[in-house]
């Protein structure tokens, strides 16, 4: 039986809950008398950053496990947690992964997954007020962290250099679901740390995620007292310069970890139509009382949505369920609809061809 030193390893994030996954996971290695539990720190190209509650482990991934994980379409990330063999001067592998209690993945562009992070409770989504100001960018995280079943807060940083800094709160507050909490921060200010202590207390993981330039690395510098880069914004669009390059994960004196993550230029959804109406939950509940089941919340008579619903918040949820739905189509589904609109545009074609004779 591997032994854990719950008091060390809960200043990485271990839980009970996590503990148990762990214990089962090293009953398949009960004869490896060097197996010790890892957390990933970072992730490189060809080797992995992990910590064993007391000090730094570089590993190599064993190629059954890249190819079990590549089979279910994921990859290793921050934030995993693991089995480590071997010893320094042997070298260390990672042999096994446990499946994640929560885990963050966007697709790219391509189509092809991207695993973000793992093990979350809290995710803490940055906006400065300055040009990074985005409501529709900021639903968007949103429905990717109420998909993974992590709690987001919302924090506007900046909070000191913006004349209306309490206006610009009220409003993304009206917008959002009250559950979501949000905070109008200056993110190198000490009092933050104070603000944001019910979500730091030990063995608590916390994610940063907004886009380059938000102060996400001044704020990890400030609640982990790490000396992350940080950089100066663009002077035309206060855009970033992707500073920070990879995620990693950090340590804070509260005995809380945080995992700092590089600015994402584009942002696409992982979901199903569930998960995304779960975070426009207003919409949802407001869509029984339209006067038609099938209700699209366009141009219907007697839609209970559009009469209550900010109307920039739901262009913007009928763009992602649009999107949500395009993204679970199978490659047959999408041959029938590239088929049908080749029908409809011959057919206009013929139509206009007719009316023209």
């Amino acid at each position: 039986m591997i032994n854990f030193n719950f008091a060390s390893l809960r200043l990485i994030g271990l839980t009970p809950a996590i503990a148990n996954q762990l214990h089962l996971l090293a009953s398949d290695f009960t004869e490896d008398a060097t197996l010790q539990v890892a957390r990933l720190t970072e992730v490189h190209r060809d080797s992995f950053i992990l910590h064993n509650g007391s000090t730094t482990l570089q590993a190599r991934a064993m190629p059954r496990l890249l190819h079990t994980l590549a089979g279910d379409e994921l990859s290793l990330a921050v934030g995993d947690w693991g089995l480590v063999s071997g010893t320094a001067d042997s070298g260390y592998n990672l042999i096994a992964r446990m499946p994640p209690l929560t885990h963050l993945a966007r697709r790219k562009n391509e189509g092809r997954l991207q695993s973000l992070a793992s093990n979350i409770d809290t995710a803490l989504l940055v906006m400065g007020l300055d040009n990074d100001f985005n409501l529709r960018r900021l639903e968007r995280y949103l429905a990717l962290v109420h998909a993974a079943g992590v709690a987001p807060v919302v924090l506007l940083t900046k909070a000191d250099l913006h004349p209306h800094a309490a206006a610009r709160q009220a409003e993304v507050e009206q917008r959002l679901s009250a559950s979501v909490p949000v905070f109008a921060i200056n993110g190198m200010s000490i009092a933050t740390v104070d603000l944001l202590a019910p979500w730091m207390s030990a063995g608590q993981t916390l994610i940063l995620l907004g886009s380059s330039g938000a102060g996400k690395s001044t704020l990890t510098n400030t609640l982990a007292n790490s000396r992350q880069e940080t950089g100066a914004v663009r002077a035309g669009d206060d855009r970033g310069h992707h500073t920070t390059t990879a995620r990693s994960l950090h340590q804070c004196p509260s005995g809380a970890c945080i995992i700092d993550t590089p600015g994402l230029r584009s942002l696409q959804l992982h979901l199903d139509e569930v998960a995304l109406n779960a975070s426009f939950a207003d919409i949802d509940e407001l869509a029984a009382g339209c006067q038609f089941r099938d209700c699209s919340h366009q141009s219907e008579p007697g839609c209970a949505v559009r009469m209550a619903v900010d109307a920039d918040r739901l262009n913007n949820y009928q763009k992602l369920l649009r999107e949500t739905r395009r993204n679970q189509q199978t490659p047959l589904d999408k041959i029938a609809a590239r088929s049908k609109w080749k029908v409809l545009i011959r057919s206009v074609k013929e139509r206009d061809k007719l009316k023209r004779s």
